[in-house]
């Protein structure tokens, strides 16, 4: 992969980021921080966050995004300390092991998985609003999934629930809100070279093989590359990109049968 020359898209605008320690959240504040912004690195790890927030220069907020107190803390942090809060990526979410085929997965994982996956981004969503309308802008990204559009044989049941029900919220919320300046966009990135999922690959080389050979360009994507396409979503030059399901997949939802 080159490296992407950066804009200064962002300067002076404000990014709240959740799950910002690691993979795609991390890899976005660096990107956003790139691009001129402030940005306000959120997750639960404290380690992981107060580091990816000192070294992108921004302001570290540990939270519990299933906790609705802490979310409207979190961006009422972001708009004392900064003046605005801009750009909304709402990226946090998990994949347990336990969450499987809907014949053996229980249901405390189906709700753990909700819980952190849809009703997270729903409080981040209620929480970031009311400072948006107040300026008459703003940006919501969510992240969802490939998997809200696509069906597959090696489910994960609730993941691929919660990422369907961030694509029709973030749709809902995207015409609601058009004509009051804020756009609220789904990302839905293919498999990602996440600690997330080489954790999960490594221990099962077959299903990591068994989901590659649906990928037209034979591999899994970057954070970087995910991170380039919030930096877009979150611009103006995105202006007209609004209640979109916006695939970032290298194909694979529009492919049948992939090159050898």
């Amino acid at each position: 992969m080159t490296e992407t020359p950066v804009c200064r898209r962002l300067v002076g605008r404000t990014a709240v980021i959740t799950g910002a320690g690691s993979g795609i959240g991390l890899a976005t504040a660096r990107r956003l921080a790139s691009e001129g912004a402030q940005v306000v690195c959120a997750d639960i790890d404290e380690s992981a966050g107060k580091a990816a927030a000192d070294e992108v220069g921004g302001l570290f907020v540990r939270v519990d995004v299933t906790d609705a107190e802490q979310v409207e803390a979190l961006f009422k942090t972001a708009f004392d300390t900064y003046g605005s809060v801009d750009i909304a990526f709402n990226n946090a979410g998990i994949s347990p092991p336990d969450d499987d085929s809907i014949l053996t997965t229980g249901l405390d994982a189906w709700k753990r998985v909700q819980e952190v996956n849809l009703t997270s981004v729903y409080l981040c969503c209620k929480a970031a609003l009311p400072y948006m309308r107040r300026q008459g802008r703003g940006s919501i990204i969510n992240t969802a999934s490939f998997v809200a559009v696509m069906g597959a044989a090696t489910s994960q049941i609730s993941y691929t629930a919660s990422k369907g029900g961030v694509l029709a919220m973030s749709r809902e919320l995207g015409v609601q809100f058009a004509r009051e300046g804020i756009r609220v966009n789904a990302l839905c990135p293919g498999p990602v070279n996440t600690p997330l999922l080489k954790e999960l690959f490594a221990k099962d080389p077959e299903r990591a093989q068994r989901r590659l050979v649906h990928v037209p360009v034979g591999r899994f994507a970057e954070p970087e590359e995910i991170a380039s396409a919030v930096a877009f979503l979150a611009s103006d030059d995105a202006s007209f990109v609004n209640a979109a399901e916006f695939l970032v997949d290298g194909g694979i939802a529009g492919a049948y049968v992939t090159p050898l």
